[in-house]
Order: C-alpha cells, then structure tokens, then sequence
C-alpha cells in the first residue's frame, strides 16, 4: 500500500466523521480521504458509548484507507495511527501519552485520546478500513470519563488544523511501515515501548466471560496476550480492558 495522497473534508458540525467515512467507503472512495469536524452531534466509542465534546476543543476525524495487508494484519494500521498520535502530541506540547491496548492514549492514567476503527468490505475497490480518532485538546471529557487534555497537561492550546497536520505527517512513514515484514517487526517494536498494558493486572470485559490477568503484551498481529490466574495464555483480538494494579502488587 503506498501512502495515500491525503483530501480533507471539513465541516463545522457533523453527525460523526466515522459514519460519513463508512458511507464513502461502501460508495468505493479511495484511500486517503480525511474527516475533520469542529462538532460531532453523534460521536461515539466502543461499544457505542456516546461522546460530545464542545465545538473545536478537540480533534475529531477519521480516516479511510485500503490497506495491501492481510485481513488479521488490520490492527497494525490503528497501532500505527496511535504512535502518530503520541508523536503528534509529543512534538506540539511536549506531553507524551501512553498507550493502552486496543485504542486509548493515557496521561497519569487519564484518558487524552481515543480511537475506533471500522472495517468495511467492497468486492470492487478493496476492504477499507475507517479509522476515527479524538484526541482532548481542551475538554477532558465528561465526568465520569477521567480524562484530560493536551492544554491540562501542557498550558499549550494546540487548534485542530495544528494538530491533524502533525498528525498525518506522523501517520505516513508509520503507515509505509506496515508493507513490510521488518517495518511490521519495528513498528510492534515502538508500540511495545509505549504500551502501558503490560507487565499490569487488567480486568477484561468480553461478551460471554469477563476476568482478571496478567497483561504480557502483544504478538505479530497485534493482539493482547494475557496470563489467566491458572497459568494459561489467551490472545485477544478485541476486549474492554480495565487497568487494575501493576502486576505482582499487592
């Protein structure tokens, strides 16, 4: 997959930029369009979570790409988008987020960032993948949400513009990355270095079990591999993962 030219769509308010790149995605529009949005009425999470953030006091856009990799190698262009996003934030304000498996970026454990991606199959233009983010730039999210944002964490009021353009500037080089066995190899490589979910106790929430393990980090494809509490090895593709204590704790 070579690099798209990026477009920008732009909009002042939108029901959510993930479901516009869906729908452009279904009509066969080529890789490398990009959904920003100052205002998203219908914006959501995993698990369809809701989230609204107040007009241009975050990032909000997703991004549609036809990936050359194979269907389980998925994952690594969300991965790849998170790095981005922590590069992104590191060169603007300084603040370097962790990440934590599959999708969220943390600061001190708060919540600065999100990303939801959406796999859309078309037998005619290749499968594409729709990959939204929200990064806090202003608003650290509802109440219940401990989060935090860039200008909390920093003192730097970072605008949207700002941010997306050092955001794909990130994303092309790590997005080459997944072409190739060693670039894979080096980006899983970064990935481990900032993965807060690892070596931590962690409560996972799947649809028919949830439990506690050990987080032992991830394998080729990205994936999570936990330690049950007898001893035996699971690897996740997708769960709701809770941050319990730092494994071996008491």
């Amino acid at each position: 997959m070579t690099t798209p030219v990026w477009r920008r769509l732009e909009f002042s308010e939108i029901g959510s930029t993930n479901a516009l790149g869906v729908e452009r995605a279904r009509l066969g529009e080529p890789a490398g369009l990009v959904i920003r949005s100052d205002f998203q009425s219908a914006g959501r999470g995993r698990r369809d979570r809701t989230w609204e953030a107040p007009s241009r006091s975050s990032l909000l856009t997703s991004i549609l790409l036809r990936p050359q990799i194979p269907s389980e190698q998925i994952f690594l262009v969300t991965l790849a988008l998170a790095l981005a996003a922590r590069e992104a934030m590191v060169v603007l304000t300084g603040v370097r987020p962790d990440v934590k498996w599959p999708n969220d970026l943390l600061v001190g454990g708060k919540k600065i960032a999100g990303i939801l991606a959406e796999f859309v199959p078309h037998p005619a233009a290749g499968d594409a993948v729709v990959i939204g983010i929200g990064i806090n730039l202003t608003f650290t999210g509802p109440p219940d949400a401990q989060g935090t944002s860039l200008r909390d964490q920093s003192g730097v009021t970072v605008s949207p513009e700002a941010m997306l353009d050092m955001l794909l500037r990130s994303f092309s080089p790590r997005l080459a990355l997944t072409e190739s066995v060693d670039g894979r190899d080096q980006l899983l490589a970064e990935y481990e270095v900032a993965l807060v979910t690892k070596g931590v106790r962690v409560r996972l929430e799947l649809p028919d079990e949830s439990f506690e393990a050990e987080a032992l980090g991830v394998d080729a494809r990205g994936r999570l591999r936990v330690r049950r509490d007898d001893g035996t090895e699971t690897i996740l593709d997708v769960a709701d993962v809770s941050h319990v204590r730092p494994a071996g704790s008491a």
